[in-house]
């Protein structure tokens, strides 16, 4: 494959009718006072003439100095450009890890991205890719296609039985764990905000927060389980917005759990907005574990595996340690629980 042109700044920025200064800055990841639109704009005529990140594309060198490279591939619709707080962990972890054991990590593109055709190009001899990790639950097919051309993929937060190795969070520890907080708390009355609907991630934290609440004589009430499309602050917010014409009724929740921090984050910022307390009139806590849990002003309780450490145990597994000499490894890791401030004594 040959090394794409070098993409002119100066040609993007008077394509687009904005200033090389703000191309520049755009290019490096500074978001902040730029004008969503425009950011996206600069980055897909950016992406659309060959340019990627220095560091992150697969690249034809001679052997001698080409190190083990390990590629990974975003689940649709993220993109590089659009960093994802979870994700975007798991990716340092992935990084560190592998350039500790002597591989480059290069970015491939996001799923919907990447036709067979484009995928089969990475595997050129001359490339020397040595695997492929995949962030995120990806369709089947896609993955199919992908296990055709290496036996070395990894996929992070999702399990593709007899395909490929996989690395997960203990699901069931999490939640378990959440609930005998939330209920030594006093808390009898718990509701759900999901996120990401449709995605096995989303089904199976749901199915373990089921389960969890069983055995104390609990379960979840319809009334107060809503599904969102996505995970972000924004959409934590809408969800418990849309709940709050029901909170005069005797039965509402006095905790919630969310799909992640950010969705607890952005539910707590909705409810104080709106004069609630938190903990004091609704407890929050999420179904992973971020930054959010540890710090700033409000630290949300979760429960969950590090999304750093998913990425390291990705890393070793892509270079091949502990795999099996036959069929794939599905690799699950603790996921304790880390208390904040965002729950307390139910009301």
């Amino acid at each position: 494959m040959r090394p794409k042109k070098k993409i002119s700044q100066t040609l993007l920025a008077k394509e687009l009718g904005v200033s090389q200064a703000l191309v520049s800055l755009a290019l490096n990841g500074r978001s902040a006072g730029i004008n969503p639109d425009t950011y996206r704009r600069i980055w897909d005529r950016a992406i659309s003439q060959g340019y990627l990140p220095k560091g992150m594309r697969v690249e034809s060198t001679p052997d001698a100095s080409l190190v083990g490279q390990i590629g990974y591939i975003l689940r649709a619709p993220l993109r590089l450009y659009i960093p994802s707080a979870y994700f975007g962990h798991v990716q340092h972890g992935l990084h560190q890890e592998l350039e500790r054991l002597g591989h480059r990590l290069v970015f491939l593109g996001a799923e919907d991205e990447l036709t067979p055709a484009k995928l089969r190009q990475f595997f050129h001899p001359s490339n020397r890719l040595g695997g492929v990790v995949v962030l995120g639950e990806v369709a089947r097919p896609f993955m199919a296609e992908l296990c055709k051309l290496t036996r070395r993929v990894v996929a992070v937060s999702a399990r593709y039985h007899g395909l490929c190795h996989s690395v997960l969070g203990n699901e069931p520890e999490a939640l378990n764990a959440l609930v005998r907080h939330l209920f030594n708390l006093g808390h009898q009355r718990i509701g759900w905000l999901g996120g990401n609907a449709g995605l096995g991630r989303h089904d199976a934290r749901l199915a373990a927060l089921t389960a969890a609440l069983q055995p104390l004589g609990l379960k979840l009430d319809s009334r107060y389980t809503i599904v969102v499309q996505q995970a972000d602050r924004a959409e934590g917010a809408e969800a418990i917005h849309s709940l709050l014409p029901l909170a005069r009724r005797k039965d509402f929740p006095t905790a919630f759990v969310t799909y992640n921090t950010q969705m607890s984050y952005g539910a707590a910022l909705a409810l104080q907005r709106e004069g609630w307390k938190v903990p004091g009139d609704i407890s929050l806590a999420s179904a992973d574990v971020s930054r959010l849990s540890v710090e700033g002003t409000l630290r949300i309780t979760g429960a969950g595996t590090s999304p750093d450490k998913l990425g390291e145990a990705a890393a070793r597994l892509i270079a091949g340690e502990g795999v099996p000499a036959e069929g794939y490894s599905d690799l699950v890791l603790p996921a304790p629980l880390v208390v904040g401030n965002s729950t307390g004594p139910a009301r």
